[in-house]
């Protein structure tokens, strides 16, 4: 049933440029098919989530990442009253502006791109679907309607501004702004692509999303919370022993232990870790559901104005999780042998941002025509080329560094025929 503060697709505020309404789906529905056929939807299986993509074939990629948050967000939305088909729509987008080497590759893009810009790949998910992909006669992008876009926008929270409320700071890593003690000018905190969109098609980027984008923020988190674990154990960063001793999974392999004494070492891994799954999403389900008692909403226009988020983690299991990510941090993320990758790769894209900037002419013929646009406007050829590095997949990345330079790094030969 659906709930009086859920997302109608009946009720939908459109698409950019109007297209009428499908036969048998819904606007919602629409969107989901139309992500899913993307381009940038299909790069994503060659996009690293934490280890490179040629690193092992059972590691997590963005696409199987993607996937599997749409799964968690669907259950969540439909516990929840909420509309499932937005819900995985955003899901399913909302990693679609992430460059090549993950987290790395985003801050050597965005190191590379500060004269101009910066870059956030949340607000490149943005360009992707608005601008980038170019397949349809009628428009750039893939039309999607507000909702999605509002909640691939902001589903991690507001990155504006309310009107009125005095200069803001933006927020390390990308997350909510927030008011300057004191107060005095600050830089702007909203990245240029989702300036630049929302001149024209205003997002409300000061606002919270829906209830279904919210949603898709918290299944991200429980989505990489559990198979990051999951990857270390298979690198053999750590040990299941050590996992054991964490919080909220001692208690999963405590009950394990007790109901299957003696159990495989891999099918015991796998029953805690599958405990911590649930653990995770009846948290957000409780929580969520009490803060939405408290609040009352009654349409979709309350959960936007609400403040303050609807869909959270409880306090108390969100310190159990700082702790997990601190020991994540330190045994995976920063391994020496997942440091010693990275500092590869970060060079991969370090080295191919000025090459491009300096030999337009290499960049593939549709490109070029961007290129031939702009006239000379440095700003604009930055952007296009950062375009064209984020949208690399790790290989072709690899490939197309290996092709300029004239040599492979450590590790990586024979990409070519993966």
């Amino acid at each position: 049933m659906r709930a009086v503060y859920a997302s109608d697709p009946a009720k939908s505020r459109g698409r950019l440029v109007d297209e009428g309404l499908s036969t048998f789906r819904s606007p919602f529905q629409r969107d989901r098919d139309r992500i899913i056929h993307s381009s940038a939807f299909r790069r994503l299986k060659h996009k690293t989530q934490v280890f490179v993509e040629h690193e092992g074939d059972y590691f997590r990629t963005r696409l199987t990442h993607s996937l599997e948050v749409a799964q968690v967000a669907r259950t969540m939305a439909r516990a929840l009253g909420l509309d499932e088909d937005l819900t995985e729509a955003v899901a399913l987008a909302h990693d679609l502006g992430h460059p090549p080497f993950g987290h790395t590759g985003e801050d050597a893009l965005s190191a590379a791109m500060a004269p101009y810009g910066g870059f956030d790949h949340n607000a490149q998910a943005i360009r992707i679907v608005t601008h980038l992909e170019r397949h349809y006669a009628d428009f750039d992008g893939l039309n999607l309607t507000w909702e999605t876009l509002e909640g691939i926008a902001k589903h991690n929270g507001p990155v504006a501004p309310v009107p009125g409320d005095g200069p803001v700071a933006p927020v390390p890593g990308g997350g909510p702004v927030a008011p300057v003690p004191g107060g005095g000018p600050v830089a702007d905190p909203i990245p240029w692509a989702l300036a630049e969109y929302c001149a024209h098609h205003d997002l409300e980027l000061h606002t919270h999303a829906s209830a279904e984008a919210q949603v898709a923020a918290l299944a991200d988190d429980v989505a990489y919370n559990h198979h990051d674990l999951h990857d270390g154990l298979r690198a053999e960063l750590f040990s299941t022993d050590e996992l054991a001793g964490l919080p909220i999974l001692d208690a999963c392999f405590a009950e394990v232990d007790a109901r299957y004494p003696g159990l495989n070492y891999y099918r015991r891994r796998h029953e805690a870790l599958r405990r911590f799954f649930g653990v995770l999403v009846e948290d957000v389900l409780a929580q969520s559901t009490a803060r939405l008692a408290e609040l009352d909403p009654r349409n979709v226009a309350d959960i936007r104005g609400a403040g303050r988020p609807v869909v959270r983690f409880s306090d108390a299991l969100f310190a159990d999780l700082k702790a997990i990510r601190e020991f994540l941090f330190h045994r995976m993320y920063r391994a020496p042998s997942v440091v010693e990758m990275r500092a590869e790769v970060t060079r991969v894209v370090a080295e191919l941002f000025p090459f491009f900037m300096a030999h337009p002419g290499e960049l593939p013929k549709q490109w070029r025509k961007d290129v031939e646009d702009i006239a000379g406007d440095e700003t604009a050829l930055a952007r296009i080329v950062s375009d064209y590095i984020a949208g690399m997949t790790d290989r072709f990345a690899l490939q197309t560094h290996a092709r300029v330079f004239g040599s492979e790094l450590p590790g990586v030969g024979g990409m070519e025929n993966l």
